[in-house]
Parts: C-alpha cells; structure tokens; sequence
C-alpha cells in the first residue's frame, strides 16, 4: 500500500516516492540545547519519531539525522540578536559548551521517557565547523553571497525564485520582521551564513573569516549534505521553520549545488495551552518535568498527541490529558485482558484491523483513525492472544511500549494506610472536617483522593 503524505513544498498531498527504495533519506530540525524542552517542542520529535515509526512499519530501512545546534541561533529566527547560547551562558553564569551539554543530555532525556525512537544520526553544530566552512566557501564560490565588514550574507536576488516553501513574495519575506531593516544587507531576505565574533564571544573559531562563527541556517543545509548528499527524501521541522529557516536552507542548497535539498517538506503545527499560545508572561511553558510533577507519565503526553492530526493545531488542557490518562490506562487494560484469552478469531477479522490500521497511518500519518482501529481491537468481545499479538504489532507504530507493560497494584506505605483508614472512619462517623483534612494531608504527599461506595481510593499521583 502506497504512502501518501502533506508536501509543503507543492503544498497538496502526494504518494510517497522514495530515492532509493532501499533506505529512505531523512532530516529533522533539532533543539536548540540553551533550555529545558517545553511541551510544544517534544510535540515535533513526537511527529518526528510517528513518520520515522510509520515508514519502518512499511518495510522502509531509515538513514535519519538530526542536528543539535549548540551555536548560531541568535534571538530572532533571522539574524539579529545575542546568540542563544551565549545569553544562555550569561544567565546561568556558566560556559556556553557546558550549557550546551547539559540541556542536550536533558532533551535526550526527555525523548527517551517519550519513547521517540532517537535517529540514526544526531549531528552537534559545533563539531561540525568545519563541514560548515567548507560549504560556505563553495556558496561564495559559485557567486551567491556577499561579504560586509563583520558578516558573509547570502545575496537571494541570484535565486530565481526566493520563497518556493512559504510562497511568498520577497517584499513580506521579513527577515528582520520584529527589527528595522539591517542597512548593511542589499536585500531584505538576505540572511548570515558567516559571522565575525565580538572579542568577547566565546564561541568562536579561526577561519577564513577571522575569528568567526556559522549562522544557524547554515547547519542543517551543511550536515544534510554531509550525510544524506544534495538531495534526500524528507525534511521534517514545525512550522515556525517555514518562512525563514527552511526557506532559507532551501536557498543555500540551491547556492551551493542547484539542488533543492529535500523532496518532501512536513510540518507539524503548534501546541496550543487552553486555547492560546504558550508563553513565558502567562507561565504555561509546560515540560515533561511539569507534567510528571502533576501525576502524568510520560506516555500520556505521547497518547494525548495521537487525539490530533500533526497539521492540526492541538489543545492542551489538563482535562484533556486526564482523558488521555485514562485512555492509556484502558488500553494497556486491554491488552492484557487479551492476553490472558484463549477464545479464537479468525484471520479475516485480523487481515481487516491491520488493512484499516495501514490505511490510516499511510494516509498522512493519520493518527485519530489508527486510534479507532485500536480500540475496535481493544473492545472486541472474544479474548484472544491473536489480538493481543496484533496490538504489539500496532504498538511499533504507536510506541507506547505495551510490550513491558505489567499491571501496578497499588501498594500503598502504611502510614498511608493508616490515613486512608482513618478517613474512611471520619466519613462514616460524618465527620467531614476531618474527612477533609486528611484528604489535603494525601494531596500534599503526591495522591489522589476519590470518593466511592466502597470507601476511599488513593493512588499515587
């Protein structure tokens, strides 16, 4: 069954055709390692891992890589601003490599809970200088770019077309849109692929530029090409990358080999919080940290996520992630409850789960519909290993690793027990008071409380 995918590039979507039917060629755009990951970011790594997992489910053998960018990325997405790394430095007093290492290691962290299935290839920026350099020098060479007394911009007036992904025109093209104009480019969309260092910049290395460092669209173009050639299959990014930076690294290929990199672009959309944007002023830039502090394991987020298309913009609520709990929880319920079956069904049932399940997942990744194969399976009434055996194969898919799942009793310390014990005699006796002090004592030990007929359930948060 052919693979059918959103291409941003002709912006409709396509069957898939690989280069190389062998190995598919991959890249996405990594993190910026000056911070902890929020939720809105380890939503692209989830899409990101969702494609990798779907076109190895069809047989498809991967060649993956996605950058780390450790130096570069300055404030604006254009080229104004401090560089990322070094306010980073600035704000923890601390050196921007030690930064760098310690925020990387924390977003690997973050992927593994999430079960993302890590590329083959995780390229650092900075260990990569003098791949950089060697590709802008063949840019200069083939006459794309201009020099400035403290910067190399590439001069997208050569291009003969400049905004082939955003399809806009270059007079919006705002690379500078939250600043005034920079009066030392001549044209607007230009943007750094070489920057002379400040005495006191950290990062910086000897070139044949003077002491300098790479602009941050400058990586991915160079290490794409390093290790999947000038052109590959795939580019996956959020859609923040399509106006500047993939616009961008689609204009540096073309200056340095006439080739648009990739054949298919994909974009996942936002997260939004309660409706709206995440933000540092409203203090809702949740991360995996945040989440597990309030009760939510990791692989409800990656649950929560299925709920969406990747191109449709998702709502996070606490509510919802409460639903996306429960469904986890019903699920792997179902899974084992079909694992301890012996009733028989028959091959036709499971040969039409695994075609409507394929269907979906190879009609652009469309996770809502796979989710409604699965709990067709999950609710079907005969009991059965078959079906069992069908969601593990679902599960290379879905990652959520039902395969180690073991069902948790739920083993409470005895002081709990204790407490557990004395506000069921309170609520007996109607002695709410105290039947409410001693739910805000298990509240603040991490448990929730829930009143039933048979007493009170607590569980650990």
């Amino acid at each position: 069954m052919s693979i059918k995918i959103f291409n941003t590039l002709t912006r409709k979507k396509e069957e898939f055709k690989p280069l190389n039917e062998k190995e598919i060629r991959m890249y996405s755009c990594g993190p910026t390692v000056y911070y902890f990951a929020h939720i809105g970011n380890l939503r692209a790594y989830l899409f990101m891992d969702n494609l990798r997992r779907v076109l190895k489910y069809n047989g498809y053998n991967l060649k993956h890589v996605m950058n780390i960018t450790d130096v570069g990325h300055l404030v604006s997405d254009a080229d104004e601003g401090e560089d990322k790394m070094m306010k980073a430095a600035k704000r923890e007093n601390k050196d921007p490599f030690e930064i760098a290492q310690f925020y990387m290691d924390a977003f690997l962290a973050d992927i593994d809970k999430l079960n993302v299935d890590r590329p083959e290839i995780i390229a650092r920026a900075t260990e990569h200088i003098d791949v950089m350099e060697e590709y802008v020098k063949k840019i200069i060479e083939n006459g794309f770019s201009y020099q400035t007394e403290d910067t190399v911009y590439f001069d997208t007036s050569k291009l003969d077309k400049y905004g082939v992904l955003s399809n806009r025109n270059v007079d919006e093209q705002k690379a500078g849109a939250r600043v005034e104009f920079d009066q030392s480019k001549r044209n607007i969309s230009d943007f750094a692929l070489w920057i002379k260092a400040p005495e006191n910049h950290i990062m910086k290395w000897d070139s044949f530029f003077g002491k300098s460092y790479p602009g941050w669209h400058l990586e991915c173009s160079a290490m794409g090409y390093k290790y999947l050639g000038d052109q590959f299959d795939i580019h996956t990014g959020g859609v923040d990358h399509i106006p500047i930076h993939h616009e961008n690294e689609i204009a540096q290929s073309k200056g340095f080999s006439g080739k648009t990199p990739a054949n298919y672009w994909m974009h996942v959309e936002f997260l939004q919080i309660n409706g709206g944007k995440m933000s540092k002023s409203l203090n809702n830039l949740y991360t995996l940290k945040d989440l597990e502090e309030k009760g939510y394991e990791p692989l409800v987020y990656r649950m929560f996520n299925f709920t969406s298309n990747y191109r449709a913009q998702i709502n996070f609520t606490f509510e919802a992630m409460d639903a996306a709990k429960v469904a986890l929880n019903r699920l792997r319920e179902g899974y084992l409850k079909h694992a301890e079956g012996n009733e028989d069904v028959s091959d036709e049932a499971i040969k039409e789960y695994e075609e409507k399940f394929l269907e979906a997942i190879n009609d652009d990744l469309n996770m809502p519909v796979a989710m409604s194969v699965v709990w067709d399976v999950v609710k079907n009434p005969n009991k059965s290993k078959k079906l069992q055996n069908l969601l593990l194969k679902f599960d290379e898919v879905l990652g959520l690793d039902l395969k180690n799942y073991q069902k948790q009793e739920n083993v409470l310390p005895e002081e709990i027990t204790k407490l557990v014990q004395e506000r069921n005699e309170a609520r007996t006796n109607k002695n709410w008071a105290e039947s409410d002090r001693i739910r805000d004592i298990l509240i603040e030990n991490g448990y929730t409380v829930k009143d039933s007929k048979e007493g009170t359930i607590v569980e650990k948060q």
